[in-house]
């Protein structure tokens, strides 16, 4: 059962769960925009297709807040909210190291290799600019909890830019050259958009699970706010 963030006329808030995709791909296994679908015929009682607009994504392996439009005018205003940089995401991460500043701002230039799907920093002349914002919320055992503020939305770019640094996520298959047996350490921890009427901040908060990597840092969460 999908756990549901926040519900109205216009919008579905969810909690993605990891290693689900976002919609139907070639592994033909259940995905979140079927899932959600769903839940709203069965509980709506509602007659054939069901509309949903996906606005955003998050990789398969990575878990928390996400939402989707209900009516093709709100999927409209949402994506408007993605391109304008309205719509603000906030995830957690545990870091496989202690970075260099507690917090910082991190600028790189992207590429992305579509044959292998591996993104890799450059220059200027090459790269899409990449920014995000950090603030270390602890550090345990050699491993630092921290929070980041997107302000660019690239592909992988959280993974890449920290992995860059000799910080790379725990548990990271792609990124991280050690990177041990463990569900990768990256969560969608916040999201907050414009609501498609009222214009009103919607505000989804999912908290990662207490197991795998985020476990030392459960007693932490508090210090979130």
């Amino acid at each position: 059962m999908i756990k549901i963030l926040y519900e109205d006329n216009h919008l579905l808030g969810v909690e993605k769960p990891v290693n689900m995709p976002v919609n139907a791909d070639e592994s033909r296994d259940n995905d979140l925009l079927s899932e959600c679908k769903a839940y709203l015929k069965e509980k709506y009682q509602k007659p054939g297709n069901v509309y949903l607009g996906l606005v955003h994504r998050l990789d398969r392996p990575v878990g928390g807040a996400m939402i989707f439009a209900r009516t093709s005018k709100a999927a409209s205003r949402l994506s408007d909210s993605v391109r304008t940089h309205a719509m603000k995401k906030t995830y957690l991460a545990v870091l496989d190291g202690i970075p260099a500043e507690s917090e910082a701002d991190l600028v790189d230039y992207l590429v992305k290799d579509h044959k292998t799907n591996m993104v890799t920093v450059t220059d200027e002349a090459h790269g899409k600019r990449s920014e995000l914002h950090y603030e270390t919320i602890a550090v345990r055992n050699g491993k630092t909890l921290v929070r980041i503020r997107l302000k660019t939305g690239r592909s992988h770019q959280i993974r890449v830019q920290f992995a860059s640094r000799g910080t790379p996520l725990c548990f990271d298959q792609r990124y991280n050259p050690n990177p041990g047996q463990g569900q990768i350490a990256l969560w969608a921890y916040e999201l907050e958009v414009p609501h498609p009427t009222t214009k009103q901040p919607v505000t989804l908060r999912s908290l990662p699970p207490g197991d795998g990597a985020w476990e030392e840092f459960k007693e932490d969460y508090g210090n979130l706010e």
